[in-house]
């Protein structure tokens, strides 16, 4: 009896000896556990610490480039990184392609070399607004994404495209083509991240010489370097107001100078008359042709729906327009807190007309409205543009590099 007693506590003892050894490795492994948690704890922390640090970097390299010429400038003292960044051929490519929203006006009349009206002066500008980098003095004759299309004030005529902010530029080699002392011109330049060299096109429309009241086309590709005379031929023209040209998804518009629009299809190279107003201007608005009109104090701003009216049946219903707005000037002008508009400041007050953005010019100055927020902005008092033969081209803040 005593050694059956004996054998009992000694495996009471074996047991808690072995319950004591669970214990200790259950703790061991809760701790073990723990303590990667802890470690992994450690590491996400540290992760999203290198985050943070880094977002510096992500803004160099993933914002910068949304952001309008003169302000990069600035930012190239912020360090030695962005002024790096910045400076690199590769980003003046990705900013080309990443802003283009119209940061001001080059304005320019016969008797006057060119100024720049900026929409923020902060953001938006140009070292030389007189394009004195040029060889000679130039009238500018059409912009498109940064570029310039310019031409010589001598004899000679000569065009030339520029980037006014990298003062680069290059002469274009002489059209087959008389087109005039006042060329109707547009030229087209489409940003694509593929290209790393601008590659656009300069399309005019001018007077026949060997036919009477008749339109000619001709375009400089600059893929090519040369110049070639379209074979379409359009009948019974009239006048075109030079830089009335727009370019709208392969199709060039210009105003006639009594009223009306000739219309000319790059990929078809054909050309047809729309009907519009004289006093208009042609802009392009969410991808389509606008038409901007002022009459009695009224704004009215009408898009493209319909480009074969003029080949319907007679009284047919379908218009050639849709009224997208029309507004009231001085009702709208009190509303903003700017001076009232007053009579027209000539027949033809509405200057500019693309994207949100319109500037109409009345008997106390420039004004621009503002399609999206509906408010009226002075742009220029009326003494400051006592020239009647002023003309505002659209311009955007670009790196692009010729």
């Amino acid at each position: 009896m005593q050694t059956s007693l004996c054998v009992s506590l000694s495996l009471d003892q074996k047991l808690r000896t072995i319950q004591i050894k669970f214990n200790n490795c259950e703790r061991n492994l809760i701790r073990s556990i723990m303590d990667r948690g802890r470690r992994l704890n450690k590491v996400i922390a540290n992760k999203n610490s290198k985050i943070y640090r880094d977002l510096k970097d992500i803004m160099r390299e993933h914002t910068l480039s949304f952001l309008p010429a003169k302000s990069l400038f600035r930012f190239k003292g912020v360090c030695r990184d962005w002024k790096l960044q910045i400076s690199t051929p590769f980003f003046a490519h990705n900013q080309s392609n990443s802003f283009h929203n119209c940061s001001g006006f080059f304005c320019q009349s016969f008797s006057s070399p060119p100024s720049f009206i900026s929409l923020d002066q902060n953001s938006y500008g140009v070292p030389d607004p007189s394009l004195l980098f040029l060889p000679e003095p130039v009238y500018i004759r059409s912009s498109s994404n940064g570029l310039l299309c310019c031409q010589s004030r001598t004899d000679d005529k000569a065009y030339y495209i520029c980037n006014p902010v990298t003062k680069q530029w290059k002469k274009l080699p002489k059209p087959n083509a008389d087109h005039g002392s006042n060329p109707a011109l547009v030229l087209i330049f489409e940003p694509s991240i593929l290209n790393f060299v601008a590659e656009y096109k300069l399309i005019c429309a001018f007077s026949s010489a060997d036919f009477e009241s008749a339109i000619e086309f001709e375009i400089y590709n600059s893929t090519e370097g040369s110049w070639r005379i379209f074979g379409e031929i359009y009948f019974g023209a009239e006048e075109l107001k030079p830089r009335s040209g727009v370019h709208v998804n392969g199709i060039i518009y210009w105003l006639f100078d009594s009223g009306g629009i000739v219309l000319f299809d790059l990929s078809m190279q054909r050309s047809q008359r729309l009907y519009g107003h004289n006093n208009g201007c042609l802009g392009v608005m969410n991808g389509k042709l606008s038409l901007v009109t002022v009459y009695n104090q009224t704004l009215t701003v009408s898009v493209l729906s319909n480009t074969y009216t003029n080949t319907m049946a007679l009284n047919s219903r379908v218009k050639a327009w849709d009224t997208k707005l029309s507004v009231n000037i001085n009702n709208r002008l009190e509303l903003s807190g700017v001076p009232t508009f007053g009579p027209a400041y000539d027949q033809r007050p509405v200057l500019y007309a693309s994207g949100d953005l319109i500037v109409i010019r009345g008997e106390r100055g420039l004004y621009s409205f503002n399609m999206k927020t509906q408010e009226f902005v002075g742009l220029r008092a009326e003494a400051d543009h006592d020239d009647h033969d002023m003309v505002f081209i659209g311009y955007v803040n670009s790196l692009v590099d010729i």
